[in-house]
């Protein structure tokens, strides 16, 4: 109960720091004051969608976003979400909706759709199982409720830059083949003995980083360097429920990825 109306509270009051923000924007807008100065001005203009069946909740996050420079597309569930994700650069994702829950909306886009588009859930569930549960549907990053502004921004502002960025040692092959395993580059798709195997992001992120360096032992640090440059947050326990999971489609690959313990993981056609 207290927790329910400490959020309440701090949803009250992030509305009150958004009406003075609103106020000093009419104000830089009046006097000819350029609005980079007040909040985040990106080069391109990215879109958000957010969804959440919370009205209060979405017209923060919609009123935030769209003062730090982004085009917002609200959805109230995830049923009208799945219509208009096609426009989206980047999902913020409630978790706990009436009807279709954003693990289920995650899962589909994966899974069925195979659509790539950054995912971060916002949830007041914060058990390890239920972090499990987003990271195996497909999710970028999580936000626990209630959260700050400023930290959804950053969030949403390392996870754009994290899908857009081109990383020096990605492979410029469009395939990588090791023994039985196939990683069509451009089209993100992995052939396991000749089968599609669906892989979230990440976790493709994950394998194609080893499987086209074969034999070269990455340490969980180097890998959260490489593919979670500047996200906050990240531990050596996420990468390692990321290998598992990946460990777990690979079939008869899966030997072919081993931990060196100590050192961290590689992958060999010959394990």
């Amino acid at each position: 109960m207290l927790g329910f109306c400490c959020g309440n509270v701090k949803i009250l009051l992030q509305k009150f720091l958004t009406n003075i923000l609103h106020s000093l924007i009419i104000y830089k807008q009046v006097n000819d004051i350029p609005l980079c100065g007040l909040k985040y001005c990106p080069m391109e203009k990215k879109t958000i969608m957010v969804v959440d069946d919370e009205q209060d909740i979405r017209e923060i996050l919609e009123f935030n976003l769209e003062n730090a420079g982004y085009e917002v597309i609200p959805a109230a569930s995830a049923e009208d979400a799945l219509e208009r994700t096609q426009d989206a650069d980047l999902i913020l994702l409630d978790v706990m909706m009436e009807g279709m829950s954003g693990f289920k909306m995650a899962e589909i886009l994966r899974k069925e759709r195979r659509s790539q588009i950054p995912i971060i859930f916002l949830t007041a569930r914060s058990a390890e199982n239920d972090l499990l549960t987003g990271f195996s549907a497909g999710g970028d990053d999580y936000i626990s409720k209630p959260f700050s502004i400023n930290e959804v921004l950053a969030r949403v502002k390392a996870v754009l830059k994290r899908s857009a960025a081109i990383k020096p040692e990605k492979p410029v092959r469009s395939q990588i083949e090791l023994g039985k395993l196939r990683i069509d580059v451009d089209r993100k798709m992995v052939y396991v003995d000749g089968v599609a195997v669906v892989f979230p992001k990440k976790e493709l992120e994950i394998l194609t980083l080893l499987a086209s360096h074969p034999g070269r032992i990455y340490s969980r640090e180097e890998m959260i360097n490489e593919l979670w440059d500047d996200a906050p947050y990240v531990l050596d326990r996420t990468v390692d429920v990321h290998i598992a999971r990946i460990r777990s489609k690979l079939g008869v690959c899966k030997g072919y990825l081993t931990n060196r313990s100590g050192y961290g993981y590689s992958m060999n056609a010959e394990d």
